[in-house]
């Protein structure tokens, strides 16, 4: 097997930034995995339609199938080809959270030929709200994208730490600084019959109570 060595691309200079993305473009087409900064945390990135590099990503991070990894899109129209149904309540949240720190799960377009993990017809999707990881999900598409880490150690909030934990496992690192936040994204579940907050975090509880017109506490029971 050929051992790749990684490349760094610092993003906050504009010439290495446009060589950054077209190095990560051709390594996700080409089925392997990118670093890539988000509004939360750092990802560790691969084609959502690529079952093999979604295998690999799992296996980098030592995460098992049971722990599905959620999807990145770059605009709010792409979600149209990968649900079910996009609800009014999925509309409601997307246009007031997106791009943003809230992921949603929601039942998978029947029809999609890919393999997160055992996700039970569901995907969770978000749209980041960071200009290096949009302007990368334009030119690939859907990502597959979990925290830059290995698992049970903390997440990546700059490159440098995501490089030291995942090192040449990964093709490309976009290095666009420290994230902004650091705190992972809220998960709000619309899968099943009541919307329900799996995972508290960058929007607070009570703004997506506001937009869905329901209580704060019926999402978190």
């Amino acid at each position: 097997m050929m051992t790749h060595v990684s490349t760094v691309f610092d993003c906050n200079q504009v010439d290495s930034r446009a060589a950054g993305i077209r190095a990560a473009v051709g390594a996700v087409k080409s089925g392997r995995l990118v670093v890539l900064p988000t509004d939360t945390l750092y990802g560790l990135g691969c084609d959502a339609f690529d079952s093999d590099a979604v295998a690999s990503l799992l296996a980098t991070k030592n995460r098992g199938r049971d722990m599905p990894v959620p999807v990145l899109v770059g605009s709010w129209d792409t979600i149209d080809g990968l649900v079910l149904s996009v609800t009014p309540r999925m509309r409601e949240l997307v246009r007031a959270f997106w791009p943003g720190g809230l992921s949603i799960v929601v039942e998978q377009a029947p029809s999609l030929a890919w393999d997160l993990g055992d996700t039970s017809g569901t995907v969770m999707v978000r749209m980041p709200l960071h200009p290096v990881a949009i302007e990368l999900l334009r030119e690939v598409g859907p990502m597959a994208v979990s925290s830059a880490n290995r698992s049970g150690n903390p997440p990546a909030t700059t490159a440098d730490e995501a490089r030291a934990q995942l090192g040449d496992d990964v093709a490309v690192y976009l290095d666009g600084g420290p994230a902004d936040h650091a705190t992972p994204s809220t998960i709000v579940d619309l899968s099943g019959p009541t919307p329900a907050i799996l995972r508290s975090g960058a929007v607070p509880p009570e703004q997506i109570a506001e937009v869905l017109g329901v209580e704060t506490a019926t999402l978190l029971d």
